[in-house]
């Protein structure tokens, strides 16, 4: 249970329901067996030192991370070399162009309200419920 070592002479030996054979080599440990305590739970034992990582020397050394690189990649409707060149453009040239592009949907915007006040009549379908049991 400790993991203390036990020396000649001393120590009881406790044979478990399962026919494991445990060697405990203090009554400390002994009763804490028989009252089924977690060694891993007991701060004075190894199993604990080890889950909590104590007394371990720094000989091994520092686990060396790869660092992670930003990779530009294409997306599904530009290349590469078109991102780039968005990129490069410059600031005032791109605010024009979505100006430009802005006025040109508000124009057919325009004329799709214009067209259709013409062709309307004014009189709605009228509406059909759906769920009715016939």
């Amino acid at each position: 249970m400790s993991e203390y070592r036990i020396w000649p002479g001393t120590g009881k030996l406790f044979i478990r329901r399962d026919g494991k054979p445990i060697y405990l080599g203090s009554s400390k440990a002994q009763s804490l067996t028989l009252q089924r305590k977690k060694p891993a739970k007991l701060v004075w034992t190894q199993a604990w030192r080890r889950l909590h990582k104590k007394g371990i020397t720094e000989t091994n050394l520092k686990k060396r991370r790869t660092r992670s690189t930003k990779v530009q990649r294409a997306v599904i409707g530009l290349s590469l070399d078109d991102i780039k060149k968005k990129a490069a453009q410059k600031p005032e040239f791109r605010s024009a162009q979505r100006d430009a592009a802005l006025k040109e949907v508000k124009q057919r915007k325009k004329d799709n309200k214009a067209k259709g006040k013409g062709t309307s009549s004014g009189v709605r379908a009228p509406k059909i419920p759906k769920n009715v049991k016939r």
